[in-house]
């Protein structure tokens, strides 16, 4: 505390012994519970407020002001002390009467940019504690002014802009963006295009599921399913890939039926994938379903009434 800042030049040397005696004054207070010391100097409240008016400063230090109430009068300084130390969250009121302070709830933004997120939604959330007692969400980002987008382009042009509306869930967002196209074209597709197309769309749902289960599971501790099953979800990409030529974004769906036809082989390779996959899905089972940890980490937690889900 040896800096000082100095109003007056012509008076620095008085200026001076009043910051350095405050300076002594402010390292050598007596903690709560501690005597008085014989050898040091315990000033009382008025010098405080001289030295308040005294002209001088001192950076990061600041003086209670005690001249609001009439307790310096009946008491010393560390009687003051000692009874504005007692609680530290309470402070005086202008009448000098003690107040309890108030405490607020967090106010917590989650994402739009987070680890847990998987994605561009934000989300407000009022947290007292660690329980979330109120969640605003803020469209924000996931708006993307696709309609506005495609109101230049030909129906074949705007597809693409559906695989990335939800990028878990490519084929099925071409499928409705296709359907509707069709139904305002009455438009009938052969039957060979509805099979593909139903049979695509269920290999995106489960992609979808694999994502949003595992990713869940992730997020509340469990790494193992995660990686389990994200080995089945490269095998569909690479169905996906086969088919369309892209793992995500297929742009395979058009309005009239699909792209081109399914290659030789992937019929079969896609049956031997639908035969073994439910193995996988009663590991899954096994590592979370009955895990108290999963159960802890879900059951109960969140609830939402009839009416608020409505």
């Amino acid at each position: 505390m040896s800096a000082v800042l100095l109003r007056s030049l012509a008076a620095g040397k008085a200026n001076c012994n009043v910051a350095a005696a405050a300076s002594h004054v402010y390292h050598h207070q007596p903690s709560r519970g501690a005597h008085f010391h014989p050898k040091i100097w315990y000033p009382d409240a008025t010098f405080y407020r001289q030295f308040k008016r005294g002209g001088t400063e001192m950076m990061s230090m600041e003086f209670p002001d005690w001249s609001r109430n009439n307790l310096a009068d009946k008491m010393g300084a560390i009687d003051i002390d000692e009874k504005l130390l007692t609680n530290p969250r309470r402070s005086e009121d202008n009448h000098g009467r003690f107040r309890e302070k108030t405490v607020d709830n967090m106010i917590l933004n989650f994402g739009p940019q987070h680890p847990a997120a998987h994605g561009v939604l934000r989300l407000i959330l009022e947290l007292e504690g660690e329980v979330v007692i109120k969640a605003i969400p803020h469209i924000g980002l996931l708006h993307r002014a696709t309609e506005k987008l495609i109101e230049h382009k030909t129906y074949t042009q705007a597809l693409p802009y559906f695989d990335r509306l939800d990028y878990v869930s490519m084929m099925c967002n071409e499928q409705a963006f296709a359907l509707a196209i069709e139904k305002l074209l009455g438009i009938d597709i052969p039957p060979r295009a509805k099979w593909i197309r139903t049979l695509m769309g269920e290999l995106t749902r489960i992609q979808n599921h694999i994502m949003g289960i595992t990713t869940h599971a992730l997020d509340i501790g469990a790494m193992t399913p995660f990686f389990w099953m994200f080995e089945e979800r490269e095998k569909l990409f690479e169905f996906s890939e086969r088919v369309s030529g892209a793992r995500m974004h297929a742009n395979y769906v058009r309005p009239g039926g699909v792209a081109w036809d399914m290659p030789l082989g992937l019929m079969d390779d896609i049956y031997d994938w639908a035969v073994k996959f439910p193995e996988r899905i009663d590991e899954l089972e096994d590592v979370l379903t009955e895990n108290r940890i999963w159960k802890a980490r879900t059951i109960d937690i969140g609830l939402v009434d009839a009416k608020v889900a409505l």
